[in-house]
Formats: C-alpha cells, structure tokens, sequence
C-alpha cells in the first residue's frame, strides 16, 4: 500500500490508515484532516462511547418496566421562553424542498441540478460505507463545490453543474455516533465514522463553503438525547478553534428520527442554539426507533404493516405536530419527512405516486412545516409546488407558532391506536425489500430502487425489525399462519426466487438477513454486523 502521505513519518502521530490509497485520496486524507480527526477522537470518544452505553441502559431500564417521558432535570430550559436559536443561515431561509441522496458523481450532478433549495449530501443511509466510497465522497464534494465535477454515462450523455445561482445548497449527513471508521486507527483505536465524514468535509470545504456564503452545514443523524446533541456541538467548537473558523459558522438540522429525542427537541434545539438550523422528522427510522426501544413491551408497541403507518396515525401526528410547534417557538426551521417515490414507466403507477405525494406535502405545508424531503429530482417540483401554495412568497413560516398545540409524553407513547393489520403481504414485502436492500448495500450501493421506491437503510431496519417484532409476539397473519422462525424462512426462499438472478447471488444478503430478523436477541443497528462482513 502507498502511504497517503509518502512517509509514516509525516503522518500525524499514532494516527494509521488500513485502507488502500487510490487516485487522489491524499487531496482528502491531509496531515491536517488527520490532525483533525486525531483531536476529535482524543477530546470526544470516551464521552461517545458512555452515550452508547447510555442508549443500551435506557432499553434495560424500559425491559424492566420503566419508559419515556419529558425530563424534569431539564424542564426549565423548555419553560424558559427567552431563548432561540441563531438566525438561519444563507442558503437556509428557504427550504422548502430538499432533495437527498449518496455522494457518487452523478447522484451529486443531478442532485445539485435538481431545484431543489436544499442537497442532503448523504454518507449515512443512502451511503454504504465502504472505503472507496467514504473518500470518494468527499471527491465529489470538493469537485462540485470548486466546479471541476463532471460526469458522461456509458450512452454517451453529459452531466454537468448549472450556474452557481441554480444549484442546491448542499447540507452533509454524516453517519451516526453509533458507527465506526476502521480504516482510520488514533492510537490503535478505530475512530467514529461521524467525527470522520465531519473532520474530512469540514477541513477539506468548510472554508470553500464560507468563501461562498453557503456553508459549512449539516445533518445530525440517529441522536437520541440532548447530551448526544450537546457532544457534538463541543466537535463543533473544537474543530472550529482547531481551523480558525469562527464559533457559530457550522449549522447543523437535527433528525428527531428516535423515540427517546421526541422527548428532548426544545434540549437538543438548546443545545446546539448557536449552530442550529432546525429539526427534521425522519418517518421509517422513527418507527424502527419504537420498535427497538420498547421491543421487549408486546401488544402496546405493536407496529402493523409498515405501509399503513401513515404520518396521520395518531402517535405519528402527534410526533410531526409537536416537532413544528417546538421548531417555531425558538426560530427554527421544522423540515418534514421523505418522499421516496420516484417516476415510474407506468402512467398509471405514476399518477398515484405524484398523488399521494401531493397529499403528503399538502399536509405538511398546511400543518407549518418550512419545507420537506424528496428522493428524486422527478419529485422536486410537487414538493415545491405543495409548499408555495401555503407559503407563497414567503421564505419560511416560523412565523406561524402553532401556539394551540399541546402534546403529552402518553400521546407520543400511544402506539396501541395505531390501526391496521399484520398481514401475509405485509411480511412478504418487508422480506423482500431488506433482502433485495442488503444486496446492493454489502455490493457498495446505498441507495436503492425496489418496487417504485427509493429505500435506504432506514427502510431495510424498518422492515427487518417489524419481523423480528411479529415473531417475538407470536403474531398471527390475517391468512391465519403465526409468524415463526420456519415461515419465515419458508417466506425467504420463495421471495428470493421471484427476483432477477440466482439463490447464489443473493445467499450473504439472505444470511445477513436471517441474522438481524430472527435471532433471539435484537441487533442495534443492522449496518453494524453488515459493517464489519465489509473489507
């Protein structure tokens, strides 16, 4: 392996890389983003680490009978109503569509091109994290944001970025606390795969980003209490001294996208209220939350077919309502969940989609949300469309406090209202999505098209979960078959056999299944195990 950066000796002490160096991953991995990434890990990772552990007594204390509420040690701060977050920043006043997406180039060209206001540059969900395509990544930021990006496809078509006044502005999504970064080691410790994808955008565009009055900014994903919030606005101010930025330059959206943080969104807005831009409800990672947090819990958390979890089921809505009256009471922006259709050949498949689609925006708009998540740049213009007809010229409507709403811990815990059936097709479905899912994730794609959608990992961790949930209950289908570990092989094999290729080609997405759907006790985070099968 050629050393990044020619000798050992030059590298910044006790810091290694085990990945392969490829063609210009040294204008990336820089003595001085290595520095970075070595001062985050020694300043921040044993409190990383004690916040993990957190998360796994919090799921104990709940087993035992306890649950979630608001918490009273911090009640002052929600009943304080003198603060709010900074003003929002340039290129984040008007947000009212987003579009999201993984790094690779064409993804970023079309993306950037798409008019949307807002790209999610994503290294997390729609990201598998193998090496290349961390670095790679990062490549194909610095390229768009310098210009030099460019893209011709296997027909021959050229892709190319619009002028500067057209283009998206871009907001990374770095993994979660949860992950790890093997390739990187500080002091024979690998590093958190979060504080790498910041490190290396930060030190590599941050400064591009200011230069242009539109950066740098952030997504936050998968935090689940206002400490987690409050660690990383502590590598926001490390990293910020480290580079010579000023403090408050970085914006950072939150996904309230866990069970335990719809309890401490005015503490996670407080936290990070000099470098905040707002909240995001993230819908099938919210669901997979509730499922994981209260798995041990049977009929009260029982989650029926994914697809009829719409967000106007009663703990849903109350989750999205009390997110834009939290948002608007302290000045920030409240960005609502995906869209993930994409256009279909079908006319006919097209017309519900753009339909329902609509539907949804409509509903977010109408209920004050400043903007919203599509998948597909075919998307963006409904979304638009859907949020001028409520905002009109307007940029925003944090204006629009949402003072009548008043949401309780029981309303938010009220998942037994949710209506709907376990069924047959629900199973098969949720089956087939997280095999055909793992497939493409453990061969690099992130992102990716299955029946008419695009699904990421929150979908593959929302449907595996479901099943494990079905089986530990013993529920019955409505074809009167109990869900067990045999029927649920049975369900695998022939799933399997209705898609394009053989058994083989799908037997280590089929075993990663199985794992994560099936075992006695309940996996985290399936991308952990998936993670570590990766070389």
């Amino acid at each position: 392996m050629v050393d990044v950066l020619g000798t050992k000796q030059s590298r910044p002490a006790n810091v290694d890389i085990t990945g392969p160096i490829l063609q210009r991953f040294d204008e990336i991995l820089t003595p001085r983003a290595l520095e970075l990434i070595a001062l985050l890990h020694r300043s921040l990772n044993a409190q990383r680490t004690e916040l993990l552990a957190k998360r796994t007594e919090r799921v104990a204390s709940i087993a035992a009978g306890g649950t979630l509420g608001f918490l009273p040690e911090t009640r002052a701060i929600r009943e304080d109503n003198s603060w709010r977050v900074t003003a929002p920043a340039p290129g984040l006043i008007d947000r009212r569509v987003e579009i999201t997406g993984p790094t690779d180039t064409k993804m970023t060209i079309n993306a950037l091109n798409s008019g949307a206001k807002v790209w999610l540059a994503d290294h997390e969900d729609a990201n598998t994290p193998l090496w290349e395509n961390v670095i790679t990544g990062q490549l194909n930021l610095l390229d768009a944001i310098t210009r030099t990006i460019g893209f011709t496809n296997e027909a021959g078509k050229d892709y190319a970025l619009r002028p500067d006044d057209e283009l998206a502005t871009i907001v990374v999504r770095p993994r979660g606390w949860h992950l790890p970064e093997k390739h990187i080691l500080v002091d024979d410790e690998v590093v958190s795969g979060s504080l790498v994808d910041f490190a290396l955008y930060l030190n590599t565009c941050g400064q591009l980003q200011i230069d242009r009055g539109q950066g740098p900014y952030f997504y936050l994903p998968k935090i689940e209490s206002h400490l987690e919030a409050r660690l990383w606005n502590d590598a926001f101010n490390l990293a910020q001294d480290f580079l010579g930025m000023p403090r408050g330059t970085i914006r950072a959206t939150v996904l309230i996208e866990t069970y335990p943080a719809a309890f401490e969104m005015e503490e996670i807005l407080y936290e990070l209220r000099d470098h905040s831009a707002g909240l995001n409800a993230g819908r099938w990672d919210y669901m997979f939350s509730v499922i994981k947090t209260f798995r041990t819990r049977g009929a009260d958390f029982l989650l029926p077919d994914r697809n009829s979890v719409t967000m106007t089921v009663p703990f849903m809505r109350f989750y999205t309502e009390l997110l834009v009256r939290t948002c608007h009471k302290r000045g920030a922006h409240a960005i609502g969940g995906m869209a993930a259709f994409i256009p279909s050949k079908d006319p006919e498949i097209n017309a519900q989609a753009n339909a329902k689609v609509t539907a949804d925006k409509s509903r977010e708009a109408g209920d004050g949300f400043d903007g919203s998540w599509v998948a597909h740049p075919g998307m963006v213009e409904l979304c638009r469309e859907a949020f001028t007809a409520v905002l009109g010229s307007k940029p925003n409507q944090i204006d629009r406090l949402r003072e009548e709403v008043s949401v309780t811990a029981e309303q938010l815990l009220d998942v037994a209202a949710t209506p709907g059936a376990v069924t047959d097709a629900g199973l098969r479905n949720n089956i087939s999505v997280a095999i055909q899912y793992l497939a493409a994730w453990l061969q690099g794609v992130g992102a990716v098209a299955i029946f008419n959608l695009m699904e990421d990992a929150a979908t593959a961790e929302i449907s595996r979960s479901q099943i494990w949930q079905w089986l530990h209950n013993g529920i019955v289908l409505d074809t009167g078959e109990t869900v067990t570990v045999e029927l649920i092989d049975r369900l695998t094999d022939e799933e399997v056999a209705k898609l394009d290729g053989s058994a083989e080609d799908y037997a280590q997405a089929r075993s990663m299944f199985l794992q994560v759907a099936v075992a006695d006790d309940f996996e985290d985070f399936l991308t952990l195990p998936a993670y570590a099968r990766m070389p």
